[in-house]
């Protein structure tokens, strides 16, 4: 039970269905489509398509997209919606050009945007209501303009001289060269036109005829390879999740080339290591999560990739063996001096999570990587793309080094856990490099803790940045502070929140959903 008299909110508790996102405007959009009797899939793409217009500078058509769907009699699902490198695009040219690593904000990152593709994927398999119906309030507030959110504002106001280089940016996303601010009216008429032909034509519309080549122009007038046949070929996947046993559930995650392996193995040294024993809020135990995480993504900078690249499998390394070998080398009252830093990047991403009367739960993740992605905006379709191709590594032979057609390693990533063979939990967190060891974070928080889903996603966090400084949330007490430091951790505060995050859980003795949405962003849960 919270605290009343502090500043909080109360989990979401509802029958009927339930949609948790990070902006308010799309929870709402969510909820009336399962109002209206579709099921969570439609739900979850109508969402995601308000975020598009209304949290612009976290998502877009223009992005990709990775999900889970788990049907109501337990069968579980995972969509890989992330689009590949320009087939022209190779790390040998960028080498011998000069490049140290692929410019971030740059056609040179944009990759093939998957998102579409996904959403007509998730829609086919297991929708009831076309795109038509879906997207209409998304066309709407591109049309007649919508009231933007304060995370939204703070966030814009940052990306502000990167969208005035360019002219499709500046047009689109900037009001006489300036972000909008908290409440002003915003819209994006471009967007929304491009919505009713995808509405009306299907993912054919944009990825194919007058769209598809805006925008290989716009990639190839700044420099970049994407060609239309790059766009045209874009394919999402179904793939099997990974599996891992953790507090009385089983955690999955989606195979790569996302990161979601290394959320498993950072829980799988967790248990290994017996940190559910310490206090929540105690020192030992963001000790042990800090040293947990710095393993894990040490592993990811040297393994993780497009998986026909990858030289260890993926089901190898979220192994409890190959965890236990990772957790031999933590001390438990001293940060190890041993462990080579990966470069950590950020990403600007929604993530949102949706489950019908029928107790089909959607986990739905949808990035333009950066904020803003690439800033570079088609001019007369309005749409923004991402740089997903920043997370290339330009070393010879790495198994994430760019390649044509290659996936990149991805930072988005959905989860859920199964217990006793049906779905108990559906959530995410966002933010970049953060998001696995978010995951494990919010996840030992309900499991190992006991806290209900706002209480998990509330709770103060940490992460460390390129120097490995640990950035620490302003909720996070003194005496943690200065025990991390006697651990031997050089302790910060943090310039922004870490991610965002959204999470609900099924009730299967109650009956009920139980919801929680995160105060870093605008969003909230709703049910009904």
């Amino acid at each position: 039970m919270r605290a009343f008299d502090v500043p909080g909110r109360s989990p979401v508790h509802a029958e009927n269905g339930m949609a948790a996102t990070s902006h308010p405007l799309a929870t709402a959009s969510a909820l009336t489509i399962l109002k209206e009797g579709g099921n969570a899939v439609d739900a979850a793409i109508a969402a995601a398509a308000t975020l598009c217009v209304v949290e612009p500078q976290m998502t877009g058509i223009g992005g990709d997209c990775f999900a889970i769907v788990a049907e109501p009699d337990g069968t579980i699902h995972g969509l890989n919606g992330s689009g590949r490198a320009a087939k022209g695009a190779d790390a040998a040219w960028y080498r011998d050009n000069g490049h140290a690593e692929i410019p971030l904000f740059s056609a040179h990152a944009v990759t093939v945007p998957g998102a579409l593709r996904a959403w007509e994927a998730l829609a086919r398999r297991f929708g009831t209501l076309s795109f038509n119906r879906i997207f209409q309030d998304a066309i709407r507030y591109g049309e007649h303009g919508y009231p933007v959110a304060p995370r939204v504002a703070f966030d814009w106001a940052r990306a502000v001289d990167g969208l005035m280089r360019d002219p499709g940016a500046e047009r689109h996303l900037l009001i006489a060269g300036k972000a909008p601010v908290a409440g002003q009216r915003h819209a994006q008429p471009a967007l929304a036109a491009t919505l009713k032909r995808v509405a009306r034509d299907g993912a054919d519309a944009f990825y194919t005829g007058e769209i598809a080549a805006e925008i290989a122009a716009t990639v190839q007038g700044a420099g970049g390879f994407l060609v239309e046949e790059d766009l045209a070929g874009m394919q999402a996947d179904w793939v099997k999740p990974l599996s891992t046993p953790y507090g009385g559930h089983d955690l999955l995650e989606l195979p790569p080339n996302g990161q979601g392996m290394v959320a498993m193995i950072i829980a799988n040294i967790l248990d290994s290591v017996g940190a559910r024993e310490c206090a929540p809020d105690s020192a030992a135990r963001y000790h042990l999560m800090i040293e947990a995480a710095r393993l894990a993504y040490a592993v990811r900078d040297a393994m993780l990739a497009d998986p026909a690249a990858m030289t260890v499998a993926a089901e190898q390394l979220v192994s409890k063996e190959f965890a236990a070998t990772l957790a031999s080398r933590i001390d438990p009252r001293r940060r190890a001096t041993d462990v080579a830093l990966p470069t950590l990047p950020s990403s600007d991403t929604v993530y949102l999570t949706v489950v019908d009367r029928d107790r089909r739960a959607v986990s739905f993740i949808n990035s333009l990587y950066d904020s803003f992605g690439a800033r570079l905006v088609t001019p007369k379709s309005g749409v923004a793309l991402q740089n997903r191709g920043a997370c290339f590594t330009l070393e010879e032979g790495h198994p994430n080094e760019l390649k044509p057609g290659k996936r990149p390693l991805h930072t988005i990533i959905p989860a859920m856990t199964v217990q006793g063979g049906r779905q108990a939990i559906s959530f995410g967190v966002m933010g970049g490099a953060y998001q696995p060891l978010g995951h494990a974070h919010v996840l030992s928080n309900m499991l190992d803790h006991g806290m209900d889903p706002q209480a998990a996603i509330d709770h103060p966090r940490l992460f460390f940045d390129d120097e490995g400084v640990i950035r620490v949330e302003s909720g996070i007490a003194r005496k943690v502070i200065r025990g991390l430091r006697e651990y031997g951790h050089t302790v910060e505060p943090a310039e922004r929140p870490h991610g965002g995050g959204q999470a609900i859980v099924i009730d299967w003795t109650s009956g009920f959903l139980i919801g929680g949405s995160d105060p870093r962003k605008d969003g909230c849960a709703l049910g009904y």
